[in-house]
């Protein structure tokens, strides 16, 4: 399960899907608000990649929950990097 993790860490297509869904819920967030895209969004891209790549079955459910939580470390640490620049642009 750790490697799974660590690999889904590194995945360069989740990392772009997490950038974008960043980017997304920022523009869009005076009508959707913060949370509930975010979280919409990291169980979206959890699911879309294991059921799209094609992984056995009995694989899939700990894709996707593995999925959750390192989709979830990317979102953190997108959002923890717009701040710190944010913070050193005087914003």
């Amino acid at each position: 399960m750790a490697d799974l993790f660590l690999a889904q860490l590194t995945d360069p297509f989740r990392i772009v899907l997490a950038i974008g869904l960043v980017l997304t819920m920022l523009r869009t967030r005076a009508a959707s608000g913060t949370w509930i895209p975010l979280g919409a969004g990291v169980v979206f891209i959890a699911v879309l990649i294991p059921m799209t790549m094609g992984a056995p079955e009995a694989d899939r459910m700990q894709a996707i929950i593995a999925g959750v939580f390192s989709t979830s470390v990317i979102v953190a640490v997108v959002l923890g990097l717009r701040a710190l620049v944010l913070k050193a642009m005087g914003r």
